[in-house]
């Protein structure tokens, strides 16, 4: 199993600059691990990550969309991986993190820990390709492959809480965040 933190370093060497959708525990690791403007943290809308990254991938089809999602949080939305694989975004990946717990609300564990698997649901939902990644070598071996594979890709990670980072509610939910986010999507699309 690798470190959650660890596994967002190698993501982001890999994707420096671009649209990054996250949630919970993740947003929280991603905004220390690669703070940017285009980290769109979507805390307070658990189960609603991949929803809200389907949406950027509709609107932006020429940017690729890389969501940061959590297993607890994919259980309050399952029928989005149905609704992502029937629009068929080329540009979307969608990465779910597995520790079998609810971590940022008590860490309980959720429903079927241990006995489901995110990547078979996705590939039986549509998904056009799917990986899992339990070592944090293999990930950073396949990494480049997952960003170059035409989408929607689902990626689960097995993953443990890595270093602890402050869960900062207030910059999350903060209207400078939206702003930030905001203007940099519209710089990168008048870029292109």
């Amino acid at each position: 199993m690798m470190k959650r933190d660890e596994a967002f370093r190698i993501l982001a060497g890999h994707y420096p600059d671009g649209i990054v959708v996250a949630v919970y525990q993740s947003a929280f690791d991603w905004m220390n691990v690669r703070p940017h403007p285009l980290n769109y943290l979507c805390t307070g809308a658990m189960g609603l990550a991949s929803s809200h990254a389907l949406g950027l991938a509709i609107g932006l089809p020429d940017e690729k969309i890389v969501v940061l999602d959590g297993d607890g949080s994919l259980l309050m939305n399952l029928g989005s991986l149905v609704t992502i694989a029937n629009q068929a975004p080329e540009n979307l990946v969608h990465i779910v993190c597995c520790n079998l717990i609810y971590e940022v609300n008590g860490k309980f564990p959720i429903p079927g820990a241990g006995h489901l698997s995110f990547k078979g649901i996705a590939r039986e939902a549509g998904y056009r390709a799917s990986f899992s990644f339990q070592e944090l070598s293999k990930f950073e071996s396949g990494i480049a492959q997952v960003l170059q594979t035409k989408g929607p890709v689902f990626v689960e990670l097995h993953v443990e809480q890595g270093h602890i980072y402050p869960t900062d509610y207030v910059a999350v939910h903060s209207t400078e965040s939206r702003l930030s986010f905001r203007e940099a999507v519209q710089a990168k699309v008048a870029e292109t």
